[in-house]
């Protein structure tokens, strides 16, 4: 029995919008995501306040995140949808 299908795992990262790091504790991934930081995330990002005309910038933290995702895929030598062509 020849393998045809040869689905390829794809990592899909992300990371959540950048807030006060005290505000960040509770922030979720998107619905499928796994939330791979933990407590108040990484301190790696700035966020703004616009106060009437001027824009403030501070320093911030996010929640990076990821899904891993399942790409059909046929075995080399093999094609089409059902993978069967040789």
């Amino acid at each position: 029995q020849v393998k045809k299908q040869c689905d390829q795992k794809l990592l899909i990262r992300m990371k959540t919008k950048c807030v006060p790091c005290s505000l960040n504790l509770g922030t979720q991934c998107p619905a499928g995501y796994t939330k791979i930081t933990n407590g108040t995330g990484t301190p790696d990002c700035r966020y703004y306040l616009e106060i009437k005309t001027y824009t403030l910038s501070f320093p911030g933290c996010r929640h990076h995140c990821v899904k891993e995702f399942e790409q059909p895929e046929c075995c080399q030598g093999h094609w089409g949808p059902d993978c069967m062509g040789k």
